[in-house]
């Protein structure tokens, strides 16, 4: 068998892995004097990775990350001094998701709620875990459209199978009258089955309000943080540090 239908036989067998460093692990056997054991242990470290690399891309995907570059490192932690770092951390390592802890992310506009939600959620697909992500009036409008299509059943059976899901950004939007109730179904199939983060810009007090159904939110909030870890964002807002530091009119003049 000669190069060229090696490869070929590779791909056949869906080691494209392999197949695709083929040629420079052959050459680099000959330039070092591998032995052939390791050069088979190169090769199948290869696919490992090629395999490993697709099933991250694979699941990144699957999340539907708003904004699939956030990530610890780029976060500012001096920005905003009282955040409590430690907890972002902790929450980083996944160990939550393990225990089916939940996590609440609260502060005002603009403080980082939703790039460190889904720099975490990022950080449990590396450690294998199923992730999904929804902003809340995305959730809201899927689960109509699937209530509609007579699929709700099969839409938050898809939701609840996550190992993370994380809804984004509750307070943003003017939300439906059915809110509430359908949130508290939601939390209901995940409640100490699998972990939930959401994040908001009210505190918990103004849920009611919000959702305009007291008992819901009652009942919603009662499972949410009965295993939850609270992180309090901010008092500072990103985007108002940006249009401070932006120069004026007359500073350019």
């Amino acid at each position: 068998m000669n190069l060229v239908e090696l490869d070929q036989a590779l791909r056949k067998l869906r080691l494209s892995g392999m197949a695709n460093v083929l040629e420079t692990r052959l050459l680099q056997a000959q330039t070092e004097q591998m032995a052939p054991i390791d050069l088979l242990a190169a090769l199948v470290s290869d696919e490992l990775q090629r395999r490993e690399d697709r099933l991250l891309a694979r699941r990144h995907k699957q999340a539907r990350f708003r904004d699939p570059d956030r990530a610890l490192d780029g976060f500012d932690f001096a920005f905003n001094k009282k955040i409590n770092r430690a907890l972002v951390f902790e929450l980083a390592t996944a160990r939550f998701i393990a225990k089916r802890e939940d996590v609440l992310l609260i502060g005002q506009p603009g403080t980082g709620k939703s790039h460190l939600a889904q720099a975490i959620g990022r950080a449990a697909i590396r450690q294998g875990y199923r992730v999904l992500y929804r902003e809340t009036h995305t959730f809201l409008e899927e689960l109509a459209e699937a209530t509609l299509a007579e699929t709700r059943k099969e839409y938050l059976a898809e939701l609840a199978r996550a190992h993370l899901l994380i809804i984004d950004d509750l307070g943003m939007r003017k939300l439906p009258h059915t809110a509430a109730e359908d949130l508290l179904e939601l939390i209901m199939r995940r409640y100490e089955r699998a972990s939930t983060m959401l994040t908001s810009n009210r505190p918990v007090d103004e849920w009611g309000k919000l959702l305009g159904d007291t008992a819901a939110v009652t009942a919603l909030l009662d499972r949410l943080l009965h295993h939850a870890h609270v992180l309090k964002c901010g008092p500072r807002s990103w985007r108002t540090r940006v249009r401070t530091t932006l120069p004026t009119e007359d500073a350019v003049k």
